[in-house]
């Protein structure tokens, strides 16, 4: 049997593809996997900042397209980047076991950074998270692909990517410091791969079967719970992430707002019934907003 999977064909995404594939095939001896490379808007317009293109979508429609058109069989994406509501066709088969969710800085410790510094990144997130603990750096916009964004660093400066990012790809040894969830809240979905197929594709779901880590989906499916109560109109930063403590599935939220500098972070503990889980991630969330309106720097 053959399986076709779509992906974008930078360096990370192509070695993000090829470990799932190789884990398809491990768990289904003598099935064929290959790679079908997809150039998506995000690839296309490297130059341009990602939160004035729409943000989250950019990385993906052209690879989910492939798909619904037929030219593939499934999509695999950084799940960080997928829209929080799956589109219409596709059904979401598998979240496959997280890798280190964490952000991290190249160049400098957040403490080594010494004041007025300049720190590169495109993302509004990490820019609000950071300015919220130094609000004495500056920032500069980050594009292109990982060897790209390596090479921008700011002298004397700092930059920023995710720690999964670097693992893929053998580069731990560019990390200065790897901050913590709690201090820096991930984007929803980071560190963890997901792959579409089509809805109906029945076969095509129970072969995915085989690569859905059961923890990352409870997590992922939290966090994407949260970030699906703000809306796809919510133009702020925002920042969730969950995980098993002692347990429990603790949830960090975070909201800002760029024009004020005000900020909003809530921990919380969900429910251990699923749909109870889902809605609790979506009251932080409202929570959240709402702490927000009222002033910021809420911490709840």
């Amino acid at each position: 049997m053959l399986l076709r999977l779509a992906t974008r064909g930078s360096a990370q995404a192509t070695a993000q593809s090829t470990a799932v594939a190789d884990a398809l095939r491990a768990a289904h001896p003598g099935l064929d996997v290959q790679l079908v490379f997809v150039e998506t808007l995000g690839d296309q317009r490297a130059d341009v900042p990602l939160h004035t293109m729409g943000g989250q979508g950019v990385f993906v429609k052209e690879v989910q397209r492939a798909v619904l058109d037929g030219h593939a069989d499934l999509a695999v994406h950084s799940a960080k980047d997928l829209p929080s509501i799956t589109a219409d066709g596709l059904h979401l088969a598998a979240f496959c076991a997280r890798r280190d969710p964490r952000d991290a800085l190249v160049g400098s410790t957040l403490a080594d950074l010494p004041p007025g510094a300049t720190v590169a990144t495109g993302s509004v997130r990490r820019r609000a998270l950071l300015a919220a603990e130094r609000p004495d750096l500056q920032f500069v916009e980050l594009r292109g692909n990982i060897q790209t964004r390596l090479s921008k660093l700011p002298e004397g400066g700092a930059l920023v990517m995710a720690v999964a990012a670097l693992q893929i790809l053998g580069l731990t040894d560019r990390i200065a410091e790897a901050l913590e969830v709690d201090r820096m809240v991930p984007a929803p979905g980071q560190g963890c791969v997901a792959i579409e197929c089509r809805a109906g594709d029945a076969a095509t779901a129970a072969l995915l079967a085989a690569v859905d880590h059961a923890p990352t989906r409870e997590a992922v499916t939290a966090e994407r719970a949260f970030l699906a109560e703000l809306g796809t109109g919510c133009s702020l930063p925002v920042a969730v992430h969950a995980e098993r403590v002692d347990g429990d599935l603790l949830l960090h939220g975070f909201l800002a707002d760029p024009a004020t500098g005000r900020t909003a972070r809530a921990v919380a503990s969900l429910a251990i019934d699923p749909a109870e889980r889902l809605s609790e991630a979506a009251t932080v969330a409202r929570d959240l907003q709402a702490a927000l309106a009222a002033g910021g720097a809420a911490e709840a």
